[in-house]
């Protein structure tokens, strides 16, 4: 047998396709047609003029076929950091900015300037699995900081997981898979815990397009030197529907870009160009059919809240953005618990087994007890019926 890596192997399989394999081959009764709940990502295509604009890219520009840059096409970098400069009220240059082929790479990426093998990594539970995936293949030590039934990290509590081989703080707001956001006064409070400490704070914003509030989610990006210590992580997927183009964005000093594109160089070269052309079109004329998508999520959600209202033995631990989290009523860990929701209501979640370690591994027990949900797929009708779908089991 061909070696493999034993990092790979400490891993756990893509928990979205793992999840898709419980459905395989399966029939659903035509009363009770499957509901896809287990993937954070839209079905729908983009809008059209953005699909004409990377259609003509195709046809009309023969630089979209070739390298490109590889930190990204100038013009993507440029107007990022002039929009992000005006939401946030802080200063953000061009050189500050890179596009990556997605926000995983993007994550990837700058956790490899920053992290080896040995060093530590203290990330929230529940966690983003891809992130905890990678941390494993390059066997960097995650230390988690339970959150409890609130779902925000305490910074007090992560001051004393901070040890000499800890180079990182990482946060996901708002959160996959909890869908809670992090407050302002909780992203500062890392920022300093993180700077007092010389680490880096990485804050993933890849749903911040469906954040509840009007207001800019955090004031990191205002304070003069904020790429000391702050690094932030953006993907365009979900605003503009462009899952398939992967592109994402990091925001980090030039020093730290001057190794990330090192990193970019060798795993992809560049970002892939006509998702850019589309990102960029994108930004420059969506953005009141943007406000419209964030709408309609925010009603989605508290579609969710209602229906979960209806099932009291059910509890509603966290929802935003993407994402429910509740807690379900059964005897059994989650896992089987999701594969039962399979079989007897038609239903395809993710389990909280995905999202942290359980009792045996040193878990808190509530990797077992919970479920996430991702609704952003589903209309308001639709999460009608997942409320319908789930009361028999718990009458």
């Amino acid at each position: 047998m061909q070696p493999v890596n034993p990092n790979f192997l400490a891993t756990f399989p893509p928990p979205v396709m793992e999840a898709r394999r419980w459905v395989e081959g399966k029939v659903f009764p035509p009363e009770r047609p499957l509901m896809n709940l287990s993937q954070a990502a839209p079905v729908e295509p983009p809008p059209e003029g953005l699909m004409r604009a990377m259609a003509d890219a195709i046809l009309n520009n023969p630089a979209s076929h070739l390298y490109g840059p590889v930190l990204g096409l100038a013009e993507l970098r440029a107007e990022l950091a002039d929009q992000w400069s005006a939401t946030y009220g802080g200063t953000i240059t061009p050189s500050q900015v890179a596009i990556t082929a997605g926000c995983n790479q993007a994550f990837t990426a700058v956790m490899s300037t920053i992290a080896q093998a040995g060093d530590e990594v203290i990330i929230p539970l529940p966690f983003y699995f891809n992130h905890q995936m990678w941390l494993d293949m390059q066997n960097i030590r995650a230390v988690y900081l339970p959150t409890g039934d609130t779902l925000l990290p305490d910074p007090e509590r992560a001051a004393t997981l901070i040890t000499k081989r800890t180079k990182a703080i990482v946060l996901v707001s708002p959160n996959n898979p909890a869908g809670v956001e992090y407050p302002p006064a909780l992203l500062r409070a890392f920022r300093d815990l993180a700077h007092t400490h010389g680490l880096a704070l990485i804050v993933d914003e890849t749903y911040r397009d469906f954040h509840s509030s009007d207001q800019a989610p955090h004031d990191l990006f205002t304070d003069a030197g904020w790429d000391e210590t702050f690094i932030h992580l953006y993907s365009f997927s979900k605003a503009y529907r462009l899952t398939g183009h992967r592109v994402g964005a990091i925001m980090a000093s030039e020093a730290r870009l001057a190794e990330v594109e090192k990193f970019l160089d060798t795993v992809a070269i560049c970002p892939p160009q006509i998702g850019q052309i589309g990102a960029l079109w994108g930004m420059r004329n969506l953005g009141h059919w943007l406000a419209g998508e964030r709408l309609e999520i925010l009603a989605r959600r508290d579609a969710v809240r209602q229906g979960f209202g209806q099932l009291p033995t059910w509890e509603l631990l966290g929802s935003g953005a993407y994402f429910a989290y509740v807690r379900h009523p059964f005897g059994e860990p989650s896992d089987l618990v999701a594969k039962n929701l399979v079989e007897k209501a038609s239903l395809l979640v993710l389990p909280g087994t995905m999202f942290g370690p359980t009792r045996a591994d040193g878990g808190t027990g509530q990797a077992e007890t919970t479920l996430r949900i991702a609704f952003a797929n589903a209309d308001r009708a639709g999460l009608a019926q997942l409320v319908d779908h789930l009361k028999p089991l718990t009458a």
